[in-house]
C-alpha cells in the first residue's frame, strides 16, 4: 500500500538553532495517490513568544497558544510520529519542516524521523524549469484556489490540503492513483492475466453494400489481368 502524509508546520521564526519553535502541525493522508480524509492537526505551545514578524505570516498569536498542549504532550509530538509511522512524507521546502520536527523530538530524548522524504520544491523545478514554484505561485499555475489563505494567512493544516493538492498535479493530475495492476472487474489475476476473450457467437454482418462490391470489381476489371488487386483480393 503506497502511504503518503502531506503535512506542514508553522513556527515563531525561521531557525530551530536559534530557539524558534513549532507552534503548529497540519497533515493529511494520501493511499495509493487518493486523500483518504484522515488528517492530524495540533497547535502548540511553545514555551515562548512568537515575533511580530512570524504573526504577521500564520497569525497565530502568542495569546493564542498559551492554553495549548507542549510539544511533549502525547497528544502532539508522540502522536504526529504516530500518524506519520511508515509513510512517504511529504513537504514544500522540507528540509525546514523537517529540521523543525527533528529538533523537537530531539528536546523529547526521541528519534529524528527516519521516514523516506519528498520535497516538493524541486519537483516542481525540474517540471516547470526557470518559474516561480512557491505554494502560492503553484497554485495559481494549477487553477486551485488560495481565497481562503489569502483570508486567514497560512496555516498548517490548510497548506497541508493545498499541497496536497499540488502533488497530485505535480505527479500525474487527476490520475496520479490510477495503477495498472489492479483486475478490471470480471477478470481473473492482476490485471486480467489468465482470462480467455471469448468468441462472438455468430459474425457481425459485413459492413461492405452489394452496390459497394459490384462497384469495386468494376473498378478492378478496368486494370487488366495483371492488377495487384487481383493478387491480393
Amino acid at each position: 500500500m503506497q502511504r503518503k502524509v502531506i503535512f506542514d508546520t508553522e513556527t515563531t521564526g525561521l531557525s530551530h538553532q536559534d530557539g524558534d519553535r513549532v507552534i503548529e502541525i497540519g497533515a493529511v493522508e494520501m493511499v495509493e495517490g487518493t486523500l483518504t480524509g484522515r488528517t492530524f492537526h495540533q497547535y502548540i505551545n511553545p514555551e515562548r513568544d512568537v515575533p511580530m514578524e512570524a504573526y504577521r505570516i500564520h497569525r497565530i498569536s502568542t495569546e493564542m497558544l498559551q492554553d495549548k498542549p507542549l510539544f511533549s504532550d502525547p497528544a502532539v509530538g508522540p502522536a504526529f510520529v504516530e500518524f506519520v509511522k511508515g509513510a512517504e512524507l511529504v513537504a514544500h521546502n522540507a528540509a525546514f519542516d523537517v529540521g523543525f520536527i527533528d529538533a523537537e523530538l530531539e528536546r523529547l530524548g526521541l528519534s529524528k524521523l527516519r521516514n523516506k522524504i519528498t520535497d516538493t520544491v524541486p519537483l516542481a523545478r525540474r517540471k516547470f524549469p526557470g518559474s516561480p514554484v512557491s505554494l502560492d505561485a503553484l497554485c495559481s499555475r494549477f487553477g486551485i484556489s488560495k481565497a481562503e489563505r489569502e483570508a486567514q494567512g497560512h496555516g498548517a493544516l490548510l497548506d497541508s490540503e493545498l499541497l496536497a493538492r499540488v502533488y497530485i498535479e505535480l505527479t500525474g493530475g487527476a490520475q496520479g492513483g490510477l495503477s495498472f495492476d489492479r483486475p478490471l472487474a470480471g477478470e481473473d489475476g492482476a490485471g486480467g492475466r489468465g482470462r480467455k476473450s471469448k468468441q462472438r457467437p455468430k459474425p457481425l454482418p459485413s459492413p461492405v453494400t452489394d452496390a459497394e462490391r459490384e462497384a469495386h470489381e468494376a473498378f478492378i476489371a478496368t486494370m487488366g489481368e495483371k492488377a495487384l488487386w487481383r493478387q491480393v483480393s
